[in-house]
This record gives structure tokens, C-alpha cells and sequence, in this order.
């Protein structure tokens, strides 16, 4: 690997149910933010597709930090029902190796507008 880089990534697929991309991003949002500050995530980032499927990319330490951050009790049972009630179908999770890493942090307040937007 040419940098540092996080061991593990994935990206995780969805399609939602129509009228719920509000509620999915918050929710979304709300439990990624206490991943990150909770439980040893590297941080996420969600994008939508112009094939109406939304795509999170993730990095966490190792696959046994992930594995540990998410076997806990929930972090916010009622923004993961959210979540659940929000997605139509869960594609397959595509596992990632990383390889060579050049991507600059954004700064927060990027994101502070409606993301959805």
C-alpha cells in the first residue's frame, strides 16, 4: 500500500421505499455519527445514486473492530428501526481492500446543509 490506510471498508447498498430518503439520511446519519464517536469507526459516507440505489462506503481499523463496534448493544435502537423501516431491499455487502489511499477529509460543515438535497 503506497499510505496509511484503514484495514477495513465496505460499501453497503440499499433501495428505499419511496418518500423515506428524508428519514433514511437522518437516521443514517444519527448512527454512523455514534459509530464514529462510540465505537472505534473510521467514519462513512453515504451517496445516491442516479440508479436510485444509496451507497455507504464505511472504513473501520480491522474487520474484528467492525465485528466488536457492532455486536454491542445498539447504539440507538430507534434510529436502526428507522433505518430498517426506510429500506426496501439490502443489497449484498461488497468487502473492500485497500490498496492505495489519496482521499482528502471535507470538512463537517460540508455536509451541514440537507444532504438530500
Amino acid at each position: 500500500m503506497d499510505n496509511a490506510a484503514p484495514a477495513f471498508c465496505a460499501i453497503y447498498r440499499w433501495r428505499l421505499h419511496p418518500g423515506s430518503e428524508e428519514s433514511f439520511v437522518q437516521a443514517w446519519s444519527r448512527v454512523t455519527q455514534l459509530l464514529l464517536s462510540e465505537r472505534g469507526s473510521l467514519g462513512s459516507r453515504l451517496h445516491r445514486g442516479h440508479d436510485d440505489i444509496w451507497y455507504s462506503y464505511t472504513q473501520w481499523p480491522s474487520a474484528a473492530a467492525k465485528a466488536e463496534g457492532l455486536a454491542r448493544p445498539s447504539v440507538d435502537p430507534e434510529a436502526w428501526q428507522q433505518l430498517r423501516a426506510a429500506i426496501a431491499e439490502s443489497l449484498p455487502e461488497l468487502i473492500l481492500e485497500p490498496v492505495s489511499d489519496f482521499l482528502a477529509p471535507l470538512p463537517r460543515e460540508d455536509f451541514a446543509s440537507n444532504p438530500i438535497s
